[in-house]
């Protein structure tokens, strides 16, 4: 069997299970599948371009995500004009006086000879610069969380369009991905996923605790959306009756119309995203960084910059997690920071890059939709094959309230036999790398 044929007939298997989906259960299913699998196809398109072509460990995926959903409140949600009155100039000077405090530290590290007067001149400069900032900064965050905090809390964000906010979350993570690269990309592999995840960690806690920047874990609903309300959808007279023409209930028919809006977004984007991604890999760039994946040592004496080749393509992956993030928020229509676990958004991520085919573009928006349709799929299946299994046994039964009560973590339970399976019978992949 040819290549050719054998992707062919693999994406056509999972889009198979996706239509079995929409006559077995509904097509809102079989559509949020659908959705979400192109976000997914993006974030480990953006991990691919680390791990395939640099051989770069990034396990903080959760941490790119999320600075790509805050992305969509800073863009699109309006601004919250009495909690600026209150307190945000406050806040903003105080931002700047804390990043002076850090420009001056460097400054006079890098300006003064080491020696004693450095050290206590860097001393006085940061701790100074740290109390002022903090005494300025915390008055302005107090005065802003005060405002209505059942409501609102928090600065709001410019109300411009959402659809901004994707290539915004992008450029936020590619600024965390700069910032994490310049202190660690120097380190061997193993030093970076600490990085990497530390990083993740401390984006996560401030989204949880920075109450005037995110309204924290009171999380931010109702989000600006690119594409029409189901309810304004259902109260147009024109959509209903094309919908009852069809013989569609217009409730039924409004989600759908939503969902296939989104899903020709996100289809626009994973499309341009591959195509680049596809071009880089078979451009003389993408030939060097598989050459300095490969070895190192040997690109190196060839005259290639290693550490500034991976900081470029960690930010590059980072930046289309970002984006990826954001279109996700969308999705939801709320930011929520309790919801960003790594197990969901590094763990699964990795999966599919690993079960697609690490270095290969196709193989992961392969694995992107076949481990979310799993993922998704799979309790269900579980609760299902429980309860055929304890058919015969009493309602009451221990054994048989036992086993429908653990089918949830059937999820673990197949990711783990498929990455393991995988790894036995087709080390490098479902679609290995040419």
């Amino acid at each position: 069997m040819s290549e050719t044929m054998k992707n062919t007939l693999l994406f056509a298997a999972v889009a198979g299970l996706i239509i079995l989906t929409g006559f077995m259960q509904s097509w809102n299913s079989a559509l949020f599948i659908i959705n979400m699998g192109l976000i997914s196809a993006i974030m480990a398109l953006g991990v691919n371009l680390q791990w395939g072509f640099a051989g770069l460990f990034n396990v903080g995926v959760m941490g790119f995500v999320a600075l790509g959903g805050l992305a969509v409140v800073l863009v699109s949600m309006p601004p919250v004009g009495d909690a600026w009155a209150a307190g945000g100039a406050q806040v903003l000077i105080g931002l700047v006086l804390g990043g002076a405090t850090i420009a001056g530290g460097v400054v006079i590290y890098q300006k003064m000879a080491p020696g004693r007067a450095r050290t206590l001149a860097m001393i006085a400069t940061l701790g100074v610069g740290f109390f002022v900032y903090r005494f300025v900064f915390d008055a302005g965050v107090e005065a802003i969380e005060a405002v209505n905090p059942a409501g609102t809390g928090y600065l709001g964000g410019l109300g411009l369009p959402v659809l901004l906010a994707w290539p915004v979350g992008g450029l936020l993570a590619a600024g965390a991905a700069w910032f994490i690269g310049k202190t660690a990309l120097g380190l061997r592999s193993d030093y970076l996923a600490i990085a990497t995840l530390g990083i993740a960690e401390i984006v996560i806690a401030v989204l949880k605790n920075e109450d005037w920047l995110s309204r924290g874990v009171k999380n931010v609903a109702g989000l600006p959306r690119p594409v029409p309300n189901e309810i304004d959808l259902q109260q147009d007279p024109g959509f209903v009756a094309r919908a009852e023409g069809l013989g569609i209930d217009p409730v039924i028919a409004s989600s759908l119309y939503v969902k296939l809006g989104y899903a020709f977004l996100f289809l626009v984007v994973l499309v341009i995203v591959l195509w680049l991604a596809q071009r880089a890999l078979h451009s003389p760039w993408g030939r060097m960084m598989r050459a300095i994946r490969d070895n190192e040592i040997a690109a190196e004496a060839m005259g290639k910059d290693v550490t500034a080749r991976h900081l470029q393509v960690f930010i590059l992956g980072s930046a289309i997690c970002g984006m990826a993030g954001a279109m996700m928020t969308t999705l939801d229509g709320q930011l929520t920071p309790s919801s960003y676990q790594p197990l969901r958004f590094t763990f699964l991520v990795w999966v599919m890059v690993i079960v697609g085919g690490s270095g290969n573009n196709l193989g992961s928006v392969l694995g992107g939709f076949l481990i979310w349709f799993l993922w998704v799929q799979v309790e269900p299946i579980g609760h299902w094959l429980m309860s055929v299994m304890t058919y015969s046994l009493a309602e009451d039964n221990a054994l048989r309230l036992h086993l429908l009560e653990s089918a949830a973590h059937m999820r673990l339970l197949t990711m783990g036999l498929i990455l393991l399976l995988v790894l036995r019978f087709s080390p490098r992949g479902l679609i290995p790398e040419k």
